[in-house]
């Protein structure tokens, strides 16, 4: 096993280092390299979450391909053989790590659509009964299935720094109108053609997050799709409402570092040893339930 916290590549260009990952521009394309770094409200913690990169990077291969009818993505190859020369002697660790890339220009705000009520959506709920400018029905308890899926843009942030939750109105200001509704509608078909998917695999997925980008006058699908980083996913026989529920993502990171006081400003604090274990052998989980597959 190989664990990477970052990637040490001599004489490579690395052009981006993520929250999660590493890109590194080969002239002609990208190599997105996702590391085992792990992130929790927008801050990099110190510790690294074994296996978690490759995990994170076969998610996103196994739904970037099933969702190639909906809208383009912007994988080249994952075949770290037919990968540029200077990469060859890292092979190893890039193996199932790793994508080579199209070029594309990242549209400014991220996608989130909610299936259900839960973390900042349920907050806003609670104190002002809206998401994002969206007015739901009274009475909505925490976990509740939404009637619809929403979509609830937000602001790309810096590493360190907080996404913003904004309405739709002010996604439009920043990106067009016409090119808000495209993505709505691409956020929304991709979140229920995944949700469908992974509950006939037990798997609730509550929320997520897409990135898109433009190529040759196109939209594509960018960055990472419905893993366990980008979205909360539940277990369909433990769901309950009127409570939050358990996870198989990163949210008992979360909710532990809510607990230990921590005021969400860098540096993170250092996890228990269990807590990371418990976190490698998570996302491990909702790969095999996903794809039948061992990492």
């Amino acid at each position: 096993m190989i664990s990477i916290p970052k990637t040490q590549f001599d004489n490579l260009a690395l052009v981006r280092q993520g929250k999660v990952r590493d890109i590194f521009d080969t002239g002609e394309s990208l190599l997105m390299v996702t590391t085992d770094r792990l992130s929790a409200f927008d801050v990099v913690l110190p510790d690294i979450i074994p296996d978690k990169g490759k995990v994170l990077n076969q998610i996103s291969v196994f739904w970037f391909k099933r969702m190639e009818d909906i809208v383009k993505n912007h994988i080249i190859t994952t075949n770290v053989n037919e990968y540029p020369e200077e990469f060859k002697p890292y092979s190893d660790a890039l193996d199932k790590r790793s994508m080579l890339v199209q070029k594309a220009e990242p549209l400014t705000i991220e996608c989130i659509v909610r299936g259900y009520i839960t973390g900042s959506g349920w907050s806003s709920y609670q104190k002002e009964g809206h998401v994002c400018g969206i007015t739901l029905p009274k009475g909505l308890k925490e976990s509740d299935k939404l009637e619809q899926p929403l979509f609830t843009p937000s602001t790309k942030a810096e590493i360190g720094d907080h996404d913003i939750n904004i309405s739709f109105d002010e996604s439009a200001k920043i990106i067009g109108l016409e090119m808000a509704e495209k993505l709505k509608n691409l956020s929304l078909d991709l979140y229920n053609k995944g949700a469908a998917l992974a509950l006939s695999k037990g798997i609730i997925i509550a929320d997520t997050k897409f990135e898109f980008g433009m190529l040759d006058g196109e939209i594509i699908l960018i960055d990472e799709i419905l893993t366990p980083d980008s979205s909360r996913f539940w277990p369909l026989s433990e769901y309950e409402p009127g409570r939050s529920q358990n996870s198989f993502d990163k949210q008992s990171v979360r909710d532990w570092l809510t607990e230990s006081g921590w005021d969400k400003t860098p540096p993170g604090p250092k996890l228990p040893q269990e807590l990371i274990d418990r976190t490698s052998n998570t996302y491990k989980e909702i790969y095999k339930r996903l794809t039948g597959n061992d990492v």
